[in-house]
């Protein structure tokens, strides 16, 4: 069963006169495909992370910044991976840098 499959896929790819299609034009259709999804969606999230990640790692104290549940505070402490943020009068929360969206303008 597995010969005359074989055998069938064969001769589709087969042209006129018994030649065999040229194996780069018969790839060609996955390379174009793989061109356009890396162009279209993996290069453009490459750069929003880095974006994000210059963004996360320029944050000082004193920069007002957004953060993933909607809450907008000013930054009192800066750790490794983790943001002390000062939300309205006497009210300090620390979170993880991943849950910074944007930071705001002063």
């Amino acid at each position: 069963m597995q010969w005359v499959y074989l055998n069938m896929l064969m001769s589709m790819g087969q042209q006129e006169g018994g030649q065999e299609p040229n194996m780069l034009i018969s790839l060609l259709p996955f390379v174009a495909i793989i061109a356009i999804f890396y162009f279209l969606f993996i290069r453009p999230q490459q750069k929003q992370r880095k974006q994000t990640d210059k963004m996360l790692s320029s944050l000082q104290k004193g920069d007002k910044v957004l953060t993933s549940g909607g809450l907008i505070g000013s930054i009192v402490g800066v750790g490794e991976n983790t943001i002390t943020i000062k939300f309205g009068e006497g009210f300090k929360t620390e979170v993880g840098k991943s849950y910074i969206v944007s930071k705001m303008e002063r």
